[in-house]
Order: structure tokens, then C-alpha cells, then sequence
């Protein structure tokens, strides 16, 4: 429990350092407030996240830290994903540097609340399914989970990812970087897809719980 408490907080505080290097090396100064604000706003509730599993559902928590893609597709889509994903973050602070947008703190403040909400959203598939990988895997005790966001959507977490990529070039201040959503959600949409033919082959019931649950990603939309 020490070694993966430890693991959890090197991890946190790494990835702090990462986003920081992305936001003030291309703004070029510490005086940009949205971008304090954002980090305080998603370090906060990862925190609180980690928190709750160390204490919770260690097993879900060691699960997140580890393993690598072994589908080609797999690897292909979390590549590309990472790129999208750094030029959200990237291109804002390059915005902010360079003046190209200018967004009033109205749109910065839903830009917090959709990241926040981003969080919420994935806090809550975390306490719904202990099972839940960063990669496209089966474990050998796990089961279709139906309750909860899944009984809404048959990806949730996907879901809450569409709220943090259009929330963090607002919480940015940058127009320009919500361009990012449109490669973002296609890659999104291409790995959902790729992982329900994976689980509808190696998870049992999944099938029939894709039958149940109509929508993929948006209720009532698709």
C-alpha cells in the first residue's frame, strides 16, 4: 500500500510538472491566471480522485497506473490521441502568448466547470466499475456493468472526455484551441468503436448489453 501511494503521488506531481511545462513554456510567463486556475481546478479533483481509490478500490487505482496497448489499433489511436490532446493544451498557451483570441473570464469560468464536471463524470464510472483500464483490455473476473452512467451510455468515460476537451481551451482562454475538439472527438469515436468490437468478442454479455443500451457516447443522441 506505501509502494502504490508513493507510485500515486511521484505520479501526480509529475504530471503536474508536465502541464506546467505545456502551459507556461510556450505562454512564455507566469502570469497567466487561467491557466493557474485550470491547474488548480483538474489537480484538485484528480487529488480527490486518487484519494478516494487509494482508500477505496487500490486495485483500480494500480490498474490506471499501468500496462500498454497491445492491439495495433490500439497503439495507433493512443498515439494519436496523445498529440490531439497536448496541442489542447499547447496551442491555447501559445494563443495566450501571441494574443490571437481574446475570451471574456464568463467563458474561462464554464471552461473550469466543464473540466470539473469532466472529473465528476469519470469519479463516478471509477465507483461504478472497478474494472475500468486505461487500456482496451478484459480481466478474468470481470463483468458487464449495466447500473449507474453505463445504463445511460455504454461508454461513460468517453463521455466526460468531451467535456474536458471542450473545457480546457476555455478554461484556457482560447478560442483558437477548441479547434482541438474536432480531431479529438474523431479519435474518441474511432477508439469506442474499436473497443466495442474487442469486448463484444472477449467479454461476455457485452453483446447483449449493446443491445440493451442504445446510445455509445451522447444520450439520446448517439
Amino acid at each position: 500500500m506505501k509502494n502504490l501511494y508513493a507510485k500515486a503521488v511521484g505520479g501526480l506531481l509529475f504530471l503536474f510538472v508536465v502541464f506546467a511545462a505545456m502551459l507556461f513554456i510556450p505562454a512564455w510567463t507566469f502570469n497567466y491566471w487561467q491557466a493557474w486556475m485550470f491547474l488548480a481546478v483538474f489537480f484538485v479533483s484528480v487529488s480527490a480522485i486518487s484519494a478516494y481509490l487509494m482508500k477505496n478500490d487500490p486495485k483500480l487505482l494500480e490498474r490506471r497506473a499501468g500496462g500498454s496497448e497491445q492491439e495495433t489499433s490500439q497503439k495507433i489511436i493512443q498515439f494519436l490521441l496523445t498529440i490531439a490532446f497536448l496541442a489542447s493544451i499547447i496551442i491555447p498557451s501559445l494563443d495566450h502568448r501571441f494574443a490571437w483570441s481574446v475570451m471574456s473570464p464568463y467563458f474561462v469560468a464554464i471552461g473550469d466547470v466543464l473540466v470539473a464536471t469532466s472529473l465528476l463524470i469519470i469519479f463516478l464510472v471509477f465507483k461504478e466499475n472497478t474494472f475500468t483500464s486505461r487500456i482496451v483490455e478484459v480481466d478474468v473476473e470481470q463483468k458487464v456493468i449495466s447500473t449507474g452512467l453505463y445504463a445511460l451510455v455504454r461508454h461513460p468515460m468517453y463521455m466526460g472526455a468531451l467535456f474536458l476537451f471542450v473545457g480546457i481551451p476555455l478554461a484556457l482562454g482560447s478560442w483558437w484551441g477548441l479547434l482541438t475538439f474536432i480531431p479529438l472527438t474523431f479519435i474518441i469515436v474511432w477508439r469506442l468503436l474499436d473497443e466495442e468490437r474487442f469486448l463484444a468478442k472477449n467479454l461476455s454479455g457485452y453483446a447483449e448489453y449493446r443491445d440493451k443500451v442504445k446510445y455509445r457516447l451522447i444520450p439520446f443522441v448517439w
